[in-house]
């Protein structure tokens, strides 16, 4: 017998996702969620429905229907992350030079 509301670990083990996602997707209402009390329940058809027209769907990246990324999908953001100098000084050697000496 298949269950007609799921649990959010229920829900990410169906769509094959975190349980942190599916809490994050329902908390920024892109998927339809019932509460029971304090208790989150999902409609598996409903959720499905939601993420394809969210464009959210995991069923075209499991099925390869996506196009795969290129090798420099990321080069963009490794090169924001560079190591910068600092404007502020800090730490031991700083801060001993600023204090008088008696």
């Amino acid at each position: 017998m298949k269950k007609d509301l799921l649990t959010v670990k229920e829900l990410a083990a169906e769509l094959r996702m975190s349980p942190k996602s599916i809490q994050r997707a329902y908390r920024k209402e892109e998927i339809p969620v019932q509460w029971l009390g304090r208790m989150a329940r999902f409609n598996l058809a409903k959720v499905q429905r939601a993420m394809a027209r969210n464009g959210r769907s995991r069923m075209r990246r499991l099925n390869g229907n996506s196009t795969p990324q290129g090798a420099t999908a990321g080069a963009s953001r490794r090169r924001a992350q560079q190591k910068r100098p600092r404007s502020v000084k800090r730490g031991r050697n700083f801060q001993g030079s600023s204090r008088r000496v008696s």
